[in-house]
């Protein structure tokens, strides 16, 4: 089996990181790296692809993505009352344009 192939993954594995994936993108990462770190957040979660036999299992840790939500308010948070407020009216500005 050649490096990359995600044939030993479950279906459930092959959907979470397709989803992680468009989070990132959907932040401005671009694809290949997108697709990078999703794999790499579901090794992380997993340890890697299904594993066969008894007892060969071992519980899913979602540190990680619990980590990336506690981060992603910090910087907003360290922003004052006024500067979000011009932001989100930019934003609807911007909205508004495109529709």
């Amino acid at each position: 089996m050649p490096r990359g192939d995600k044939s030993a993954y479950t279906d459930k594995q092959k959907r979470k990181a397709e989803h992680i994936e468009e989070g990132y993108e959907d932040r401005g990462v671009s694809k290949d790296e997108a697709e990078r770190r999703a794999w790499a957040t579901v090794n992380k979660e997993s340890h890697g692809g299904k594993k066969s036999g008894s007892g060969r299992g071992k519980k899913e840790s979602h540190a990680a993505s619990r980590k990336g939500g506690k981060l992603g308010g910090k910087a907003s948070a360290a922003r004052s009352k006024a500067a979000k407020s011009r932001s989100a009216k930019k934003a609807a500005r911007t909205r508004k344009k495109k529709h």
